[in-house]
């Protein structure tokens, strides 16, 4: 079985690395790019994809741009990372420093955080510091504290972030042979759409693809300061990943969007969750919410009248649904039922007819 040379080592010639910078890995990249079944079918697009980035070694994308991070920061002789995090940046950046040996310093919002990611940090070690405030405050914050102290910010902010994430898009590249014509991505501090972006122009310009995707972004409805032009001081949304109400990335997303022909758009709760369930009962993929806010924007832009025949169409799955496996139970309509230990109990249970007795 081939090893997974992880992102530093198979795209050495296309980040930032310096023989000073160490090589490290704990086997992120490579994730599936897998084909829809019955959602591409549905909308008219039968070239449909998720790409599976939950398949990272602590469960979302952010493994790609966090080990490039991290690196850069050893490279520099730091001892101490710090990031915010709604969870999911500091499960990856706890996990990296664990393996580096590097002190993690993590800012969570109050009651913002899922239970999985937040058991993740602990389970790494982390300094978890819980903000009495949102994501955004907690930014300020560790902007703040690097900027008076030797501690490496690795918040997306940080450009060794969307260097390594953007190796996303030439997976995509090298598993399709080319660029696909849209590409949806849930969009919260708004540095993964910029970063695919700048994967795909990166081998579009060293014309290892003959075209580039529009980008289709989608925030949700109660936290999309992109969509309505301005900060959302209380930002509010089931998929708390994207729960973000002033992103730092904005100018770079509204740039992806402008010049792939793209859109930044917004779906609602009830879009998010009904694509969840989409994606775990007919296509065999437990992602978390912030995940469904693609497939939940795919469906939308199909249904107002996006025509995807004949086209290829990428959505994004940032995390696995392990992150949040509490809302699992609560909007599942499969949940388990007790009986008694008996064949004809489990008959029963399963509406089959007794044979041979």
């Amino acid at each position: 079985m081939p090893v997974n040379r992880g992102v530093l080592q198979r795209y050495r010639n296309l980040l930032p690395i310096t023989d000073a910078t160490p090589i490290i890995s704990l086997g992120e990249g490579s994730t599936p790019l897998v084909r829809s079944r019955h959602i591409g079918k549905f909308i008219g697009c039968e070239d449909l994809y998720f790409k599976l980035e939950g398949c990272n070694p602590t469960g979302s994308f952010k493994d790609r741009g966090m080990v490039v991070a991290v690196a850069k920061a050893m490279e520099a002789r730091s001892n101490t990372i710090v990031c915010a995090s709604t969870g999911n940046t500091s499960a990856s950046a706890a996990a990296y420093g664990a393996y580096c040996g590097l002190k993690t310093v993590v800012l969570v919002p109050r009651g913002a955080i899922a239970s999985g990611k937040l058991a993740q940090a602990i389970a790494y070690g982390a300094k978890i510091l819980v903000v009495n405030g949102n994501f955004d405050r907690a930014l300020e914050l560790v902007r703040q504290l690097s900027n008076s102290h030797p501690i490496t910010l690795v918040n997306s902010v940080n450009p060794h972030r969307l260097q390594g994430q953007k190796t996303a898009a030439f997976e995509v590249v090298d598993a399709l042979g080319d660029a696909p014509d849209y590409l949806f991505i849930p969009v919260g501090n708004a540095g993964n759409i910029s970063a695919y972006w700048m994967g795909f122009t990166q081998f579009f310009q060293m014309e290892r693809t003959s075209r580039r995707p529009k980008m289709m972004g989608f925030q949700a409805e109660g936290a999309a300061p992109i969509v309505l032009g301005h900060p959302v001081e209380n930002p509010k949304t089931i998929a708390s990943a994207i729960r973000i109400g002033n992103p730092a990335s904005w100018k770079l997303a509204l740039a992806a969007r402008d010049e792939s022909g793209g859109r930044i758009d917004a779906v609602s709760d009830d879009e998010i969750l009904a694509a969840y369930e989409l994606m775990a009962g007919k296509e065999g993929v437990f992602c978390e919410p912030a995940s469904a806010a693609s497939v939940a924007g795919l469906l939308k832009s199909a249904a107002c009248g996006l025509d995807l025949r004949g086209k290829s169409a990428v959505c994004v799955i940032t995390g696995t649904g392990l992150k949040e496996p509490e809302l699992a139970a609560q909007h599942s309509s499969a949940l388990p039922v007790e009986i008694d230990a008996t064949l004809g109990t489990v008959e029963r249970a399963l509406e089959l007819a007794a044979v041979g007795r």
